[in-house]
């Protein structure tokens, strides 16, 4: 995969940076399951609250059946919101009544699917379309950091139409837009450490 050139911006990051690498999980429940709880899918994750239930649970990945071990363990002291709590309770209602191959789906298909389950909004779904499911073409213009990023490398007036001008920005990268905000990602990371 190869960030197309024709962004003199995200080039000079390339030239800066190392490609992001980025290992998934494959499990769509587990993936979900921390942007619900950790409000931030644990990937990126700087608290690492999810991981932190996860440890104290005793559980490596996340799945419909060992949920009520994480539940025992560590939710109960977690101080969940009412639409948090509602949202967990329709992702494991969801898994109960599917059985889904979601790597077979196209971004549709899987936004579809997922839109089912009440409280997991368009960013919850790209999340897992770029992350989990490592799609190549997603583009989360909703997501607070690449806004921020964004508004500063690129100039961008974030009081008028900000979506429409970083879309106007992402059509250069082609169907890379994942790989191209990774970049802008790490290069966030990168300055903090810089």
């Amino acid at each position: 995969m190869s960030v197309p050139k024709f962004d003199p911006v995200l080039d000079i990051i390339v030239q800066q940076i190392p490609e992001p690498k980025m290992t998934s999980t494959g499990n769509v429940f587990h993936d979900l399951m921390s942007c619900v709880l950790e409000q931030q899918i644990h990937y990126r994750s700087t608290k690492k609250i999810f991981q932190k239930m996860l440890n104290t649970a005793g559980i490596d990945i996340l799945r419909p059946d060992n949920f009520t071990v994480l539940e025992e363990k560590a939710l109960k002291d977690a101080k969940l919101s009412i639409g948090k709590y509602e949202t967990v309770l329709g992702i494991l209602e969801f898994w109960e009544n599917q059985q889904m191959d979601w790597f077979s789906f196209d971004d549709d298909e899987v936004r579809e699917q997922l839109a089912k389950i009440k409280g997991i909004g368009k960013w919850t779904v790209d999340m897992i379309l770029m992350y989990t499911l490592q799609r190549h073409n997603v583009f989360p213009y909703d997501d607070f950091h690449l806004k921020q990023i964004m508004t500063s490398l690129y100039g961008l007036d974030p009081n008028v139409k900000l979506k429409a001008q970083m879309i106007e920005i992402s059509e250069k990268w082609g169907d890379q837009k994942s790989l191209a905000v990774l970049y802008l990602l790490a290069w966030k990371n990168y300055q903090k450490r810089a």
